[in-house]
């Protein structure tokens, strides 16, 4: 909880109560001996409050979240009434400007934190962004897609079993809750380790702003916010949220090309056909159906697979009445529903044949 009465100093800028700049952290120099530095916009309040983090493309091809930060940065009809905000579009500048997930020596961002001063780039850069951002904030938002060459129907994931991890996924706003630590060396669970809870938002494809799960960032931001005291107002949540502790991927049996029968954000019972595999002469026909009942969380957008390659994410919900539930959430969510549908164009989605 900052204190709103004194000026704080972010990146060598003195900053007083209700000021905001746009700045920089210098985070590793180029071959020719440059500074490196990742665009950050500070915000504060009037009046004291958290300090909170939101960041994108931790990964350097996920842009949804760039594209959501940037509406926000852009939108004057919001206020920040108390405690200060920082808002990073892009955390991993120098993928980034490769488009590319990972660094220039191949290493992922998300596996090197809280990083160290002596390693690899990749561990000296996370060590920078823990020590300056993550360090000195309350709480963490952390905005990512689906890897490439899939996609995801917006969710968030988190700890769940910790008391403020849950407060913020929560607040969030999107139906689905994935609870997880996260793996060793990522943001989110090192973050929270240090006692700064940190959620991450998965939603939609790589190297590209979709309107809908956009959308979906923008609100549950504000929503987070709200719930923080950080702003008036009360977050718009859906009508209901599923808590999803299991999950699994289905996988390809045989080489050939995929017709979905589902789509990302669909509610499925077990035993549902999601996916039938043929030849591309469409035979010898081979179909995966629903472990048990649950939602899909993501899926391939490449048709065409091998033995063995991730087809369809599924979360597991106790029973048929949850999968009905999730269903009817979706449909009376405005954001959610707009989300599912346009997600759903991206997926060639066919009736299945009888067998």
């Amino acid at each position: 909880m900052t204190d709103a009465s004194d000026t704080q100093q972010w990146f060598g800028t003195d900053l007083g109560p209700g000021q905001s700049v746009n700045t920089e952290i210098e985070v590793t120099e180029s071959y020719s001996g440059r500074n490196i530095a990742i665009p950050i916009q500070v915000r504060r309040g009037l009046r004291p409050g958290p300090t909170v983090f939101v960041s994108a493309a931790l990964h350097g091809d996920e842009l949804n979240g760039t594209g959501a930060i940037r509406t926000l940065i852009g939108d004057d009809s919001w206020t920040l009434d108390s405690g200060t905000l920082l808002m990073i579009p892009v955390l991993n500048l120098l993928g980034f400007e490769r488009h590319s997930r990972y660094l220039p020596d191949r290493r992922d961002l998300n596996r090197c934190f809280p990083g160290s001063a002596g390693g690899s780039m990749a561990s000296r850069l996370a060590k920078v962004i823990f020590d300056s951002v993550v360090a000195r904030c309350d709480y963490g938002i952390d905005l990512h897609t689906a890897a490439v060459r899939r996609t995801n129907f917006p969710n968030v994931r988190a700890n769940l079993d910790q008391d403020e991890c849950l407060r913020l996924a929560t607040a969030f706003g999107c139906g689905i809750l994935l609870h997880g630590i996260g793996p060793k060396g990522s943001l989110r669970r090192e973050a929270t380790n240090l006692g700064c809870p940190t959620i991450v938002v998965e939603g939609g494809e790589v190297w590209k702003v979709e309107s809908s799960v956009a959308e979906c960032m923008t609100r549950g931001v504000l929503n987070v916010m709200k719930e923080l005291g950080m702003m008036q107002g009360e977050p718009i949540l859906p009508d209901s949220q599923v808590m999803i502790r299991e999950t699994k991927w289905l996988r390809a049996e045989r080489g050939g090309f995929m017709s979905m029968h589902c789509a990302p954000g669909d509610s499925v019972e077990k035993g549902q056909a999601i996916a039938t595999n043929s030849s591309l002469l469409a035979e010898d026909q081979n179909r995966l159906e629903a472990p048990f009942s649950g939602i899909i969380i993501g899926m391939t957008t490449l048709p065409a697979v091998q033995p063995g390659e991730p087809v369809v994410h599924v979360g597991r919900l106790a029973n048929t009445k949850s999968v009905r539930r999730h269903a009817k959430q979706v449909a009376g969510d405005d954001v959610q529903r707009t989300a599912h549908e346009h997600l759903a164009t991206n997926i060639q989605v066919t009736t299945p044949t009888e067998e």
